[in-house]
C-alpha cells in the first residue's frame, strides 16, 4: 500500500509499505477520505505531542476489507468511520468517566498509523458503521464529535449571545452545533473574507472581519477556534460580566498565554478548554444524518496523498478559497 509518512518535523514522504493485517479484534479498512486537521499540521511541524515517524489521518472513513477473526460487528464491505482516540478503560481516568484523558491514551493518526494512507487498521471497539452518509460527510464525524464535547462544556443556555472567532471548518461546526444548543445571536470573526462569507452563508447573524469591531462586554459565551495566542487573549475582552470562554483551537504545544487577570476577577468570567471528545460519535452520525449539522458544501479541495503538503499550504496561508481539506488515498 501506500502511505503518507512524516519521517521528523517538516520531512515527509509517500511511500510504499505491505498491506497490515487485522488483529484479532481489528478492522482493516480502505480509506476512501481523510480530512487534514490542523493537528495534522502541527504535527507535521512539529508542534505536536506524538513520535515520530508517524503516518497521520484522524479524520477518515472508508470500507472494510478484512476483520481479524473475533471481529463480531462487522463484515467485509461495510461502510465505516473511526473513532481514533482509544482509551485503555481501566486506568483512574478512565474508571471515572475522563476516557479523553486516559493515561494510557494511543490515537490512529497520531500515536498509531493513520488516514493518510490506503490501508489502516484500528479496533472494533473504535470503528463505527455509517449507514447511508457519504464517505465525504462521514470523515467530519470526528471533528464535529469534538465540537459537540466543547460546546458540552461551553455553559451554552438558551438564547445566549456568541461570538465565534475563528469561521475554519471548526468554527463552522461550532457555529451550527451552537444554534442547535439554542444560541439565539451568533458572531462570527475571521480575517479571512472568503471562509467568513461561506460562514455567512451558513447561519451567522453578524460577520465581522477584525477582532477589534467585536462590542466588548457583550458575549454570553466566547468561543476561540483559532488556536493561536495572539486571538486568545483577547477573549476576555468580549465575554459579558459573568460570561464564559471556551479556549477550542489547539495551539502549538509549548505556547504561552497572558491574560488579563483583573478583567477575568472583575468580571466573574469563567474559563474553559476542550480537548478531543467524551465519545460523542453518534451523536455526530445522528446529527449529520438528520442534516441538523450540515457539511455538503464544506469540502473545497479533493486531493492524492502526494498533495498532503500542498494541502497544509492552503490551509495555512488561506489560498484557492480554502474551507476543508480531504485527502483521497485511493487511486
Amino acid at each position: 500500500m501506500r502511505a503518507l509518512n512524516i519521517e521528523n518535523p517538516n520531512q515527509l514522504s509517500v511511500i510504499s509499505l505491505p498491506d497490515p493485517k487485522p488483529g484479532d479484534n481489528e478492522v482493516l479498512i480502505r480509506v476512501r477520505a481523510s480530512g487534514i486537521c490542523d493537528t495534522d499540521v502541527h504535527i507535521l511541524r512539529g508542534e505536536y505531542l506524538g513520535a515520530y515517524p508517524v503516518i497521520p489521518g484522524h479524520e477518515f472513513s472508508g470500507d472494510v476489507e478484512a476483520v481479524g477473526k473475533r471481529v463480531t460487528r462487522f463484515k467485509v464491505g461495510d461502510k465505516v468511520v473511526v473513532e481514533p482516540n482509544i482509551a485503555c478503560d481501566n486506568c483512574v481516568n478512565c474508571l471515572n468517566n475522563r476516557h479523553n484523558f486516559c493515561l494510557n491514551r494511543s490515537a490512529v493518526g497520531v500515536t498509531l498509523p493513520g488516514g493518510m494512507a490506503e490501508l489502516v487498521c484500528a479496533p472494533e471497539k473504535a470503528v463505527f458503521d455509517i449507514g447511508d452518509l457519504s464517505y465525504e460527510a462521514a470523515a467530519f464525524v470526528e471533528p464535529l464529535s469534538c465540537v459537540l464535547h466543547g460546546i458540552e462544556r461551553a455553559r451554552l443556555s438558551m438564547g445566549d449571545k456568541v461570538a465565534i472567532l475563528g469561521a475554519g471548518p471548526i468554527g463552522q461546526l461550532l457555529m451550527q452545533a451552537a444554534r442547535l444548543q439554542g444560541a439565539a445571536h451568533i458572531t462570527l470573526v475571521d480575517k479571512n473574507i472568503t471562509r467568513l462569507n461561506f460562514g455567512c452563508e451558513g447561519g451567522a447573524d453578524v460577520c465581522l472581519n477584525r477582532l477589534d469591531a467585536l462590542d466588548q462586554d457583550a458575549y454570553d459565551v466566547v468561543i476561540d477556534a483559532t488556536g493561536s495566542p495572539a486571538v486568545m487573549k483577547q477573549t476576555t475582552q468580549f465575554a459579558r460580566y459573568g460570561g464564559s470562554i471556551l479556549l477550542f483551537g489547539v495551539p502549538p504545544n509549548g505556547a504561552r498565554l497572558e491574560l488579563d487577570a483583573f478583567a477575568i476577577f472583575r468580571k466573574g468570567l469563567t474559563l474553559l478548554s476542550s480537548f478531543t471528545s467524551m465519545r460523542n460519535s453518534y451523536q455526530a452520525m445522528a446529527l449529520l444524518r438528520s442534516g441538523q449539522i450540515n457539511v455538503a458544501d464544506m469540502v473545497s479541495h479533493r486531493l492524492a496523498l502526494e498533495e498532503f503538503e500542498h494541502g497544509v499550504e492552503l490551509i495555512e496561508k488561506g489560498l484557492e478559497n480554502v474551507r476543508k481539506v480531504q485527502i483521497i488515498p485511493a487511486p
